[in-house]
């Protein structure tokens, strides 16, 4: 299937018409298309109805199909980038910088879906079904996901169902793109405000969680989140202005009019996020300042006219030139080196813990006419991370048992030895679970710590079969006891013969008996060895490997 939009989550069902429903099996489908350790950033955005949003991120999707490779091809995207992050003349994307103009009008493989027009188009919260690899800060590699959420405040959808899309959005992304149509008004920042004081109650409500705890467990826990600062709930948010009129240049022609562009941009969001004398106007911007650890904005002039009514194909060539050029800009300066990898309580996540994540917070958005509890989001929260504590702990006994005593493995370990290096990878990965299982209640941490615990068993004992079935001893009955009675069965009879009377008739019928079993064991034998030779070539090297372990230094 080529890649396209998938809907993670729906909005609305025959029983409520704000549920949110999460599409576990679409979201993981998409997720597990990243390199298992990598780490990922999430590219996502939300604003008003009927603003551009798909279409932005089409344009997005374009510049990361032509600028991205697969995981194995980075050294050649790599050399192909020059020092300001454009594309040079191997790139797919080169030819002065003109990425939008590759592959003609955007088609359905490389678009979310759009239209012109007034009506609601997109509904519920849709990512692309293909991670493209990025170098993020400090030459991390990332697997970057690109999302699209539904459009709000159109006549269909309430303020808790705008508020739950916002949150749900901005809880499971890195960057957060706000579109707004014209300007910054107060209203979408006080909307802003809103749902990062509720990031800033969680967080209160998680310090306020310990209480109850006797101080030696409350001691404990404050050891554990000093090793992993929480910093602020949510990561950044870039107001994105759309059909901006007031540049001071209409026509920009050089880098400087571009820079000075920029600059205009930058003074314009000074502006409006400085304090103000009046308390909630001055209430609102602290909210954001304190729960975003960063805030920027970006400012785009109105496309065209062509772009807006409902027969436009996605052909480049009737998309304003300054538009193009501005927007050219925005997109590497949001896929720079910049691009921030997803974390959640400082802990940068991977594909499959973003999942957990993802999965929690669905579940308590839920309900979307009724915007969620504080402190259910803190347990939400604490939950997944648990869950992603899990996995990695007994992620990390496995790995170091498979090195060890896995499938490939060919070494046998006497008894001691085995439950030596159990002990000592089960250490280390229950000391991993205690590091990243830092906050939230502790009853539940200590219960997920049980099923961790009982995994590392359980898989302690697939091991442990594994490492008997390579002992050089194991199955030698089969062909010692056969050998040992027909060799028996041969010096029985040879005494016999030489101490008995030929005339005995007693003397003469056990030397018949016993040369009997001689012949059958012989021939059981050979055809043991015809049938398994290989095998037994085996056993005899596991043989003398035995007598090496049997008789080895300290025995």
């Amino acid at each position: 299937m080529p890649p396209s939009a998938v809907q993670i989550v729906s909005i609305g069902s025959s029983d409520d018409d704000y549920s949110f429903t999460l599409d576990e099996q679409a979201m993981m489908g998409v997720l597990s298309k990243a390199p298992p350790q990598m780490k990922v950033a999430v590219v996502s955005c939300v604003g008003a109805f009927r603003t551009g949003k798909s279409a932005l991120l089409s344009w997005f999707l374009r510049y990361l199909r032509l600028t991205s490779l697969h995981d194995e091809d980075w050294e050649d995207v790599a050399e192909a980038l020059d020092e300001s992050g454009e594309e040079g003349e191997k790139g797919e994307g080169g030819g002065g910088g003109k990425w939008w103009t590759k592959g003609g009008k955007l088609n359905e493989g490389e678009k979310f879906d759009w239209r012109g027009g007034q009506e609601r188009h997109t509904t519920g919260i849709w990512m692309w079904s293909e991670p493209f690899i990025r170098l993020g800060a400090n030459g991390t590699k990332l697997a970057v996901y690109v999302v699209d959420t539904q459009g709000l405040f159109d006549n269909e959808t309430t303020q808790s169902l705008t508020a739950s899309i916002f949150g749900l959005s901005t809880l499971l992304s890195s960057h957060s793109i706000y579109n707004v149509s014209g300007r910054i008004g107060e209203d979408a920042l006080q909307h802003l405000a809103l749902f990062a004081e509720y990031g800033r109650v969680a967080l209160k409500a998680e310090e306020e969680e310990g209480e109850d705890e006797d101080e030696e467990e409350e001691d404990s826990r404050k050891k554990k989140r000093s090793k992993s600062p929480l910093g602020t709930p949510f990561q950044k948010i870039e107001f994105l202005v759309r059909d901006w009129q007031n540049f001071t240049i209409d026509e920009p022609s050089s880098e400087d009019d571009f820079t000075s562009m920029e600059s205009e941009m930058n003074n314009y969001l000074m502006e409006v996020i400085r304090s103000r004398d009046a308390s909630d106007l001055a209430e609102t911007r602290q909210q954001i300042s304190e729960c975003f650890e960063k805030v920027s904005a970006y400012l785009l002039p109105h496309p065209g006219i062509p772009v807006t009514r409902k027969n436009f194909d996605g052909d480049p060539s009737k998309v304003d030139p300054t538009f193009l050029a501005l927007l050219d800009r925005y997109v590497r300066r949001v896929f720079s080196a910049e691009l921030s990898p997803k974390t959640i309580h400082g802990r940068t996540l991977t594909s499959s813990q973003l999942g957990s994540y993802i999965k929690a917070y669905a579940s308590i958005f839920a309900g979307g006419s009724e915007f969620p509890e504080p402190t259910t989001l803190l347990k939400a929260t604490a939950s997944a991370n648990n869950v992603n504590a899990k996995m990695v702990a007994v992620g990390k006994y496995k790995t170091e048992m498979d090195a060890a005593f896995g499938p490939g493995s060919s070494v046998f370990a006497k008894a001691e030895e085995f439950e030596q290096h159990h002990v000592a990878c089960s250490t280390a990965a229950l000391e991993m679970f205690d590091n990243m299982a830092n906050f939230g209640s502790s009853g539940p941490i200590a219960t997920v710590r049980a099923e961790a615990l009982d995994a590392i068993k359980e898989s302690k004992r697939v091991y442990k079969s594994l490492n008997e079935s390579r002992n050089p001893l194991a199955g030698f009955e089969t062909y010692v006891l056969p050998v040992v009675v027909g060799v028996a069965s041969w010096v029985l009879r040879t005494i016999t013969d030489l101490t008995c009377s030929s005339w005995s008739q007693t003397c003469k019928a056990s030397s018949d008996m016993l040369g009997q079993v001689t012949t059958v064991i012989v021939v059981f034998m050979v055809i043991i060895g015809a049938t398994k030779a290989k095998i037994i070539g085996e056993k005899i090297k596991q043989l003398k490997t035995a007598f090496e372990v049997v008789g080895g230094p300290g025995n």
